[in-house]
């Protein structure tokens, strides 16, 4: 069924690319930073690019229907795999590039992929490593020939030379093409995106072009995106946020794409770059936060008596200025003169000088995070959503923001919240299935489209916002009877610099305890400030004087945690400081850096048990992953610590 509002002419994303090319062919459509140098393509060329791939892919033999892997760092020619996969009727499935060769080798099978198109040696080496286990898989494309020279060529293909073979066979394959592109709608399968896998194996998301596209139209039409704006794509491409932003927005905007060098100079381009349409998940604005307090820590006196000033000033103005509220001509004046000298470079230095519009989703922020970018000017807004709602389902319009909440419905969705508590939506993004699982279809999306989000939360009455409270699986009570919300305390917690994750348990006990990961390089600044000496994370982590710091940050949370009525019985009263990262490579996170809370649970059951008890340290041994794959043990002794609580806020009657 093809949408009024869209046009049979604009229902496919490969569709956009030709009405783009026509309308906008001189415009820039991608960028990338190679060698210190930035290319440009535009809109024309980038379509030429994309079909020269797209004819390549007919003459391997890609049939309607096969599924094409893409596997690599941000750049524009994985994004153009992807639409030229989408051209001859194929289905893109972006991998995790970080991803081991195990997990890869469960998509690969799990989607019966036939082509793989990889990055480089690396990716072209995990794939080789479990080749055995994918009977379907055909040949693999790779983009970088470094270090191919004495492989195999039976079932190994560069790029350049499918897109060459697809340039000189043009005449011969432009029909067939064509044929397949004619053939699509809104009905034909646009990507299929894996979920993160928090609570077991990842499950094949299946979007439809309907799905993809009315949401990219919908949402770039709600926040004026144009062809004058522009994005910095860094994020994992097999995440669905990338794909919105980059694809789906993008086509529908024809705005600019730019993909970073690397992930190690993401930073530095994206000050170059100067994006007005930027997305980061928490933990990046967490961590350039982090960088700016131990920069200033280390700055001169005066620097450091302007900053503490004009953004003591910047916090109360800032904000009222953003959504439109008047202010006095004193505190006005000196919020200019605040831009002028700290929060202008400030912006600048952190490469958001130019955005218009940013968002921050995937885990919810703490406040006072929030409040910080507000206040140097930066027009920063929550949205909620999720891999099967094509992202999008609540957000934030401008003048309505808050950090508390994530907004109000995006355009074309309907909120519910059921007897328990759980956020229901639907939309036109909602996903078609589950790829080759009816029963997780049928428990998570109802025979009248309502999808279960697995999130608890309320509407508020007044505002018509969404408040997501955590996980409708994290959510509990304590003994007494009062809410138990982990997520809440924990992003409490992150705020401070010194702390990189906290995992709080409390379900079904009579308080809540705490694991910490500690920031090490924050941490590691201070302790090179107060010339204390270590050789290693565990060392630095388990220092007395790291201890009484982090002790002191729980307090602080506790006391603010005490002064919210339904929550205050969520204080830590015991905590301790991990021997080791938590790490996506040991199963304990997801590649998005989602807890992965069951199996924290289970893997360290020792440590959660020594903390409801009278112990004051316990022996510990648990089982790592190193870089090259191979498996290991570290032993450590840790020290618990009780922690300051305060007395309960009373519940209004």
């Amino acid at each position: 069924m093809t949408k009024k509002n869209a046009g049979p002419e604009l229902n496919t994303v490969p569709k956009l690319l030709a009405r783009n090319a026509a309308k906008y062919g001189d415009a820039a459509a991608y960028r990338e930073k190679e060698y210190g140098i930035w290319q440009t393509w535009t809109w024309s060329q980038a379509a030429d690019e994309i079909n020269a791939l797209a004819l390549g892919f007919l003459d391997l033999g890609v049939k309607q229907g096969d599924h094409i892997a893409i596997v690599g760092r941000n750049r524009p020619y994985f994004y153009w795999s992807m639409v030229a996969a989408q051209s001859v009727g194929a289905v893109p499935v972006p991998l995790y590039k970080d991803a081991v060769a195990e997990e890869m080798a469960y998509v690969l099978d799990h989607c019966t992929a036939r082509f793989v198109v990889a990055e480089d040696q690396e990716q072209v080496d995990k794939i080789i490593d479990v080749q055995d286990d994918l009977k379907a898989l055909d040949g693999v494309i790779y983009l970088d020939p470094r270090g191919m020279r004495k492989y195999d060529r039976g079932a190994l293909f560069e790029f350049s030379d499918i897109q060459q073979t697809g340039r000189d066979k043009r005449a011969e394959l432009s029909p067939e093409l064509n044929a397949r592109l004619d053939a699509q709608d809104y009905n034909t399968t646009c990507v299929m995106l894996y979920t993160s896998g928090t609570t077991g194996r990842p499950k094949g998301v299946v979007l439809s072009n309907e799905n993809i596209i009315e949401t990219g139209r919908a949402t770039a039409e709600f926040d004026n995106l144009s062809v004058n704006d522009s994005v910095l794509a860094y994020l994992p491409m097999a995440w669905v946020g990338d794909f919105i932003f980059s694809i789906s927005q993008a086509y529908n905007a024809a705005f600019c794409v730019a993909c970073p060098e690397s992930g190690e100079t993401m930073q530095h381009d994206l000050r170059e770059v100067g994006p007005t349409y930027f997305f980061a998940p928490p933990a990046y604005f967490e961590g350039m936060l982090t960088s700016v307090q131990i920069r200033m820590e280390d700055a001169s006196p005066l620097k450091r008596k302007l900053y503490k000033t004009f953004m003591a000033n910047a916090a109360d103005v800032g904000p009222k200025l953003m959504d439109g509220k008047s202010v006095g001509l004193g505190a006005h004046l000196k919020y200019q003169l605040g831009k002028l000298l700290v929060t202008g470079p400030l912006k600048n230095t952190l490469g958001l000088s130019r955005v218009r519009v940013g968002y921050t989703a995937g885990e919810a922020i703490g406040p006072e995070l929030f409040d910080f970018y507000r206040s140097l000017g930066i027009n920063l807004k929550q949205l909620y959503g999720q891999t099967e709602a094509s992202v999008f389902i609540t957000q934030q319009r401008d003048g309505e923001v808050r950090a508390d909440t994530v907004g109000t419905p995006s355009p074309g969705v309907e909120l519910r919240i059921d007897e328990s508590g759980e956020v229901f939506y639907r939309s036109p993004g909602s996903f078609v299935e589950y790829y080759e699982n009816p029963e997780s279809t049928a428990d998570t999306k109802d025979p009248e489209g309502w999808v279960a989000t697995g999130d608890a939360g309320f509407i508020e009455t007044a505002s018509g916002q969404l408040r997501i409270i955590d996980r409708i699986k994290d959510v509990g009570k304590l003994n007494d009877g009062t809410m138990f919300a982990p997520k809440f305390v924990e992003n409490k917690l992150k705020f401070y610099s010194n702390i990189l994750e906290a995992v709080v348990f409390g379900n079904g006990k009579d308080n809540c305890v705490a694991f910490i990961n500690i920031d090490l390089l924050a941490v590691g600044n201070w302790a090179e400030r107060n010339n204390i000496a270590y050789s290693s994370y565990q060392e630095l982590a388990g220092h007395p004087r790291v201890y009484e710091m982090i002790q002191e940050n729980i307090a602080n949370v506790n006391a603010s945690i005490a002064e919210d009525e339904f929550l205050s019985g969520c204080q830590i009263t015991r905590f301790l400081i991990l021997h080791k990262q938590l790490d996506a490579d040991d199963g304990e996170m997801t590649r998005t850096l989602k807890v992965r809370r069951k199996i924290i649970a289970e893997k360290f059951d020792d440590l959660i048990g020594a903390l409801y008890s009278d112990a004051t340290n316990i022996k510990t041994t648990t089982e790592v992953t190193y870089e090259d794959g191979r498996k290991g043990s570290i032993s450590a002794d840790l020290e618990i610590r009780d922690v300051k609580t305060f007395p309960r806020k009373q519940v209004a009657a």
